[in-house]
């Protein structure tokens, strides 16, 4: 059942040797008993320290499920409903879209599954304070996506509003109504939101970035997020995620003998509200696939300058794995499955998520071409050299192939772009990172 970690460990090191990741530390366990703890390469390129399962990394939206778990924790104690309407709790909730003013039909599961039909923003990291989002909401003008429940896109402008809400109904700074009601509770001893804590702590890893998409790392200062800390705030080590994770796999909703929700609750937020992909969902802050090989996969990723982040569960089987790494845009989510893979006795390099394979016609491959943009910098070009289509994504070419007759796959990685379609011939959107790209006229 724990399967072979060396095969593993050759896997993570060819990883990490092929992104140029400097650090990462991986642990699973399988009924809460830790079956594999092990840090790899260094947590700062300049003193050569090694990581270790008790380094500190960025976790970035692995975050989201706290934040989440404190609103089903709200929802038991009868402060809220999940359908309540978010202007009930926030009563300043307005969004500025070209028809006016809106917040009609937005309600407390559309944040928690980025279904409330707002758009990739732009980040405004400066706000530190919940009233000051809810006054750019009201301010920054946006075109929505569609009704609430229409469409999945992340959003975190809209996510981070679960924290005023947490603040509204505890009377608690968002910080430490997270601490009080998750953290210590779980004797999550390694995990904040602080950095100034994160200073006055040893075995933290130093944050890295890629130059210009070249091997080249520049080490980079923790971001400060502001407001964004609701849905990416946390740093923490595989060993605390594993103590976190626990809750979700225990029937009594407990991990250390504490118990921080009812089992019922914890189900409802793996329950899936969207679908996502061919088979995958989103629920309440988690991905779900609900069937691979038999099980299902819950899990969630995360990334920011520093940060390659991934976390998940096997219900059936009683099993949380956590992957961190120090540096960004790195494949943290392929880590963590080879993990899984492992532990769960599964061939090492097995998908998740396989697209088919589709011979789309020269007309099919025309009306998926186009610019996709938005506000808060996402960029994706699809062209057509010869009749061949190739996407430009920040900046680099990746070659593509047709699973349907909407959606382009990322040849090397299997990754799906989707395309959509409402009543012009001509492409909306592009569905890709989790976000709704537009398509602009260029």
């Amino acid at each position: 059942m724990t399967g072979n970690w060396s095969g593993f460990e050759t896997y993570v090191k060819a990883m990490m040797e092929k992104e140029a990741i400097p650090g990462a530390a991986v642990a699973v366990s399988l009924h809460g008993e830790t079956v594999y703890q092990q840090g790899f390469g260094v947590r700062s390129m300049a003193t050569g320290e090694p990581v270790t399962p008790d380094t500190v990394f960025g976790i970035a939206s692995v975050t989201k499920s706290f934040t989440a778990l404190a609103i089903m924790q709200l929802a038991e104690e009868g402060k809220l409903s999940l359908d309540d309407p978010v202007t009930k709790h926030l009563p300043g909730f307005k969004l500025r879209t070209s028809g006016g003013m809106r917040s009609d039909g937005i309600r407390v599961r559309h944040l928690l599954s980025h279904t409330a039909g707002v758009p990739p923003l732009r980040r405004r990291e400066e706000l530190r304070r919940f009233a000051e989002h809810l006054d750019y909401l009201a301010s920054e003008e946006m075109e929505l996506l569609g009704a609430p429940g229409e469409y999945f896109s992340y959003c975190n402008d809209t996510f981070l509003l679960l924290g005023a809400i947490i603040e509204r109904l505890t009377g608690r700074p968002f910080r430490t109504a997270i601490a009080e009601r998750i953290m210590e509770p779980l004797q999550l001893s390694r995990s904040t939101f602080s950095l100034e804590e994160l200073a006055a702590w040893d075995n933290v890893s130093v944050p890295y970035v890629k130059r210009g998409g070249t091997r080249t790392l520049d080490e980079v200062p923790w971001p400060k997020l502001g407001n964004y800390e609701a849905g990416g705030g946390i740093r923490s080590t595989v060993r605390d995620l594993l103590k976190y994770g626990q809750i979700y796999v225990n029937d009594a909703g407990s991990s250390n003998g504490r118990s921080v929700a009812r089992s019922e609750s914890l189900r409802q937020m793996r329950e899936p509200i969207h679908r996502i992909g061919r088979n995958v969902f989103y629920g309440c802050a988690l991905r779900i696939i609900p069937d691979y090989s038999g099980v299902t996969l819950v899990e969630h990723g995360g990334g920011q300058p520093g940060v390659s982040s991934y976390f998940g569960f096997v219900p059936e089987r009683g099993l949380v794995a956590a992957v961190l790494t120090n540096v960004a845009n790195v494949p943290a989510n392929e880590l963590w499955l080879a993990a899984v893979n492992t532990a769960l006795g599964f061939p090492l390099g097995q998908k998740s998520s396989v697209e088919p394979t589709y011979e789309a016609s020269p007309e099919e491959l025309l009306r998926l071409t186009g610019a996709y943009r938005s506000a808060e910098g996402g960029s994706v070009d699809i062209v057509l050299e010869g009749h061949s289509p190739v996407a430009v994504i920040d900046g680099k070419v990746f070659a593509l192939r047709a699973s349907d007759d909407r959606t382009l796959v990322i040849a090397e990685s299997g990754y799906p772009i989707q395309i959509f379609f409402k009543d012009e011939p001509k492409a909306w959107a592009a569905f890709y990172g989790s976000r709704m790209l537009k398509r602009v006229n260029e």
